[in-house]
């Protein structure tokens, strides 16, 4: 993967499909990466990755207004422009604000105050395997999108920085707006999922996301044993909508014992770091030839 930064972003449709264990198994194989956890409501990558050095900064999201008493007149033209109700009585209720600014744009008496707000912290942290970029949202905090889009555009000074050919990204779970943020400029997409209705379900609406941005991707289906006939359903599924059939990956119960202690699958020699490997391997090869071919096939 060399010239252009590649992009490679691990997603699921649906949580607790093991995209984490697969994408710390991935960073463990991969040589001048740079890793990138977009998860940003419920981070873990650093858990395993066990960063020996982090700076941190705060993200600020939209901003907050706030009415400055001594020159408001009290002429209730911000309160009725208001469309998310969160003035009353002349006084802005923060928790409700969605920073739009329209009442500072009604406003005659330049009464109304624009105020940042810390929303979120990004981290830079360095890992035995590499420089990991992440960070989380605030409880409660609206834009997680926004900062999925710095948290990649960080990744991408970093990988400049350090000469990477990659980027590797653990991608938040779902469709929402965290995951169209984490998926521009991305290169490939692995889906990984799970042999259930909702697994499927879920699947096929992420597919449906990443078609629409028209990105290659490929599926992976983990605890494929669990029930082999949907394991099958669920392949079939990836090639007939033009997707990559990465494998599957039998359920392996040392997994959930390796995690709670910190251990890398793919460093146990477990069979799903085995097979982690494998399809590593795999997703490299279809990223040179990806390369050859010119972004997206192009």
């Amino acid at each position: 993967m060399s010239g252009t930064i590649r992009e490679i972003l691990v997603l699921s449709g649906k949580g607790g499909t093991g995209k984490t264990s697969l994408a710390a198994s991935f960073a463990a194989l991969a040589r001048k990466t740079v890793f990138c956890d977009a998860d940003v409501e419920a981070p873990n990558l650093a858990i395993l990755l066990e960063p020996d050095e982090s700076r941190c900064e705060d993200f600020h999201g939209l901003p907050v207004y706030r009415i400055d008493e001594g020159k408001c007149t009290r002429c209730g033209r911000c309160e009725a422009a208001c469309r998310f109700h969160a003035i009353q009585d002349c006084r802005i209720f923060p928790e409700s604000c969605e920073g739009c600014g329209v009442c500072a744009i009604v406003c005659r008496d330049d009464a109304v105050v624009r105020e940042e707000r810390v929303t979120g912290r990004i981290l830079r942290s360095s890992t035995r395997l590499g420089t990991l970029v992440h960070g989380n949202i605030l409880p409660g905090a609206g834009n997680s999108g926004k900062l999925v889009s710095r948290l990649k555009e960080i990744a991408r000074e970093q990988a400049r920085s350090h000469g990477a050919g990659a980027i590797l990204t653990d991608g938040p779970p779902g469709i929402g707006c965290p995951v169209i943020a984490a998926l521009g400029g991305v290169d490939y997409v692995l889906a990984v999922t799970e042999p259930t209705p909702s697994g499927l379900h879920d699947l096929e609406r992420l597919l449906d996301l990443v078609a629409h941005f028209g990105i290659p991707a490929g599926v992976v289906v983990n605890k494929s044993d669990l029930k082999p006939e949907l394991s099958h359903r669920i392949r079939e599924t990836a090639l007939r909508r033009g997707r990559d059939d990465l494998g599957e990956i039998p359920f392996d119960p040392s997994v959930p014992g390796d995690i709670a202690k910190g251990r890398i699958p793919s460093e146990t020699g477990s069979p799903f770091g085995r097979r982690a490997e494998n399809i590593f391997h795999e997703v490299l090869r279809r990223g040179a030839d990806m390369g050859r071919r010119g972004r997206h096939g192009e």
